[in-house]
């Protein structure tokens, strides 16, 4: 096993921690104003790990990917994500969200986040959780 594999797979446990942190986040009816930053922020990390994990399993199947959009596209196209419009909305939810923060701004990517990038980032996970085993 090389230092690759141990890498994607060590990002891989990181990332299902995240994502528990995300969903126990998500399962909340009510949020104080703290809360939901820390639910905008849980995505943000949760986002970020996904994109890069994505990364560094494509790198060690022998793909060249530098940018989330490109690691994004190349994960479509292997299958490992389902949606490539659902993702590209999620990315720049998460960079919109990561310049700038107000209440209302927070309310509604709380919606989004809940109805529709947390159950993709999940997805996403289960179909990495396949590769890790194979």
């Amino acid at each position: 096993m090389g230092m690759t594999d141990i890498r994607w797979k060590l990002r891989l446990e990181n990332l299902k921690q995240a994502l528990a942190r995300l969903e126990e986040a998500c399962a909340q009816t009510e949020y104080s104003n703290l809360e939901l930053a820390g639910l905008v922020q849980t995505y943000q990390f949760t986002f970020e790990l996904c994109w890069k994990t994505l990364k560094d399993l494509l790198t060690l199947e022998g793909y060249e990917v530098n940018s989330p959009r490109e690691t994004i596209r190349k994960a479509f196209e292997m299958s490992l994500i389902a949606d490539v419009d659902r993702w590209f909305n999620a990315l720049e939810s998460r960079n919109i969200l990561s310049h700038i923060y107000d209440e209302s701004t927070a309310k509604q990517a709380m919606s989004c986040i809940k109805d529709i990038y947390e159950p993709m980032l999940r997805e996403c996970v289960a179909s990495l959780n396949e590769r890790a085993v194979e």
